[in-house]
């Protein structure tokens, strides 16, 4: 027999006579209180990043806030094209954490880099499935409660199909990457030098990014509106413009994905270019340019190469952690990168490279990745170094199921299976009548 006190779930037996073994972070061999048997060994856990899940908690509450409340706050919502909004900041933030918990995950791997990789794989593939299901068209909105998607129309973008794919990347980097010896004593950039190959392939993404966004020549194209059949043409001809209407992100969506199986609701239509009631959706004003019609995906192929870079970001906020063994040390490193990131940022979009969310700019990115990185130091010190756990407690719980808040609230499905249920007609269910009761108290 063995006298063993779990303080926590964190702390777990293992042993290799048939009970089930768990992965933990160390092995520590208790003696046992009859003469004669063998030590068991326990394995203890480190606690969970409580600042980690609280930070993805927040991350979940602001899209929820945004997703349900922009259509009334307007000034929260995606920005329409140029800027940067609250809304603008949450992909940015699952990015990031989706690198810092990479970088724990993989902190150990030796011998099984191939299996490590099925499983990465594996989950991304997962992701993406879920991404199709919720964002792809089965669902067609709180105003109708038939379900169903063209294959023809499915839309192959989105926002889980972008998070896995910088999983896949980030992932498999740190898994098959080389890494230097780490001597912090030898170099105050010790970090930065132990994972010099996950910066290269970080830089080239951008490097390549860059070169294709401002080098490939994007030419005239054309499109059929979907209200009325009707053809229309928009002029371009250029290279290097980053407009909504001549870009490259747009063009190579339109070009390898076809025009039908992009984001139909595109987020400029909300500019004053576009809309009468800017910056929310409103009816078209004279003289409105023709790519004001044209479909957009705001998780779109080449940008979804920079939004990689926001999860190599976390990944190095990971790494630091996992090497440096001090609050302050953590602290340090921290504050220092997330301003370094945030005046970089905030330099590109004054010199001419704006603040791009649809595009995923270098500035954009840099800029939404420092304001991770203090938002993440930010929580650290206040829960994990002070504790500060009863005041938020719900975002940490909400951290805990973000995935599957996010496919039932965020996404809608929650709210597609109530409005299912009606009485005598599909517009009489509970979801429409909660609608129409808002609308009426707003006037």
């Amino acid at each position: 027999m063995v006298a063993v006190v779990m303080a926590n779930e964190d702390v777990e037996v293992m042993e290799r006579g048939g009970v089930r073994c768990e992965e933990a972070e160390d092995l520590v061999l208790l003696q046992p209180l009859v003469d004669g048997e063998a030590p068991v060994a326990l394995a203890v856990q480190k606690p969970r990043l409580a600042s980690l899940d609280v930070f993805r908690g927040l991350s979940i509450a602001v899209m929820i806030l945004v997703d349900y409340a922009g259509g009334i706050w307007p000034a929260i919502n995606h920005s329409p094209w140029d800027g940067v909004t609250l809304a603008d900041f949450v992909l940015p933030f699952f990015l990031f954490i989706v690198g810092v918990a990479l970088a724990l995950t993989y902190k150990k791997i030796i011998n099984e880099k191939q299996l490590a990789s099925q499983k990465a794989i594996g989950r991304s593939l997962k992701l993406v499935i879920v991404g199709l299901f919720i964002q792809g068209g089965y669902f067609h909105g709180v105003h109708n409660t038939s379900y169903g998607v063209d294959l023809e129309s499915i839309r192959w973008c989105g926002v889980l199909q972008r998070i896995a794919l910088a999983y896949m990347v980030v992932a498999l980097c740190e898994i098959w990457a080389p890494r230097g010896h780490y001597d912090v004593a030898s170099h105050k950039f010790a970090i930065l030098k132990t994972y010099y190959i996950h910066w290269a392939v970080a830089a080239a993404i951008v490097a390549i990014y860059l070169v294709l966004l401002y080098g490939v020549y994007v030419p005239d194209w054309e499109f059929v509106s979907a209200a009325d059949s009707t053809v229309f043409q928009v002029k371009c001809g250029v290279r290097g413009d980053v407009g909504p209407s001549c870009n490259v992100v747009g063009y190579l969506d339109r070009t390898l994905l076809g025009l039908s199986h992009l984001y139909q609701k595109a987020v400029y239509r909300r500019a004053p270019a576009c809309s009468v009631l800017s910056p929310d959706y409103g009816p078209l004003p004279a003289g409105a340019p023709v790519w004001c019609k044209a479909p957009f995906d705001p998780e779109g192929l080449l940008s979804s190469m920079s939004a990689i870079v926001s999860c190599f970001l976390g990944l190095h906020f990971g790494h630091v952690l996992v090497h440096h063994k001090e609050h302050n040390a953590r602290l340090k490193d921290w504050v220092l990168m997330s301003l370094t990131l945030l005046v970089t940022g905030a330099l590109l979009h004054v010199l001419g490279m704006p603040w791009n969310k649809p595009l995923y700019s270098v500035s954009y990115m840099l800029f939404t990745g420092g304001a991770a990185g203090l938002v993440f130091a930010g929580y650290y010190f206040l829960v994990d170094v002070h504790g500060w756990r009863s005041s938020t407690i719900l975002l940490e719980w909400l951290g805990q199921h973000a995935m599957v808040i996010y496919v039932l609230v965020a996404e809608g499905v929650f709210i597609a299976a109530l409005q299912g249920l009606y009485v005598g007609s599909p517009e009489n269910n509970l979801v429409d009548w909660i609608v129409r009761l808002v609308k009426a108290s707003k006037v």
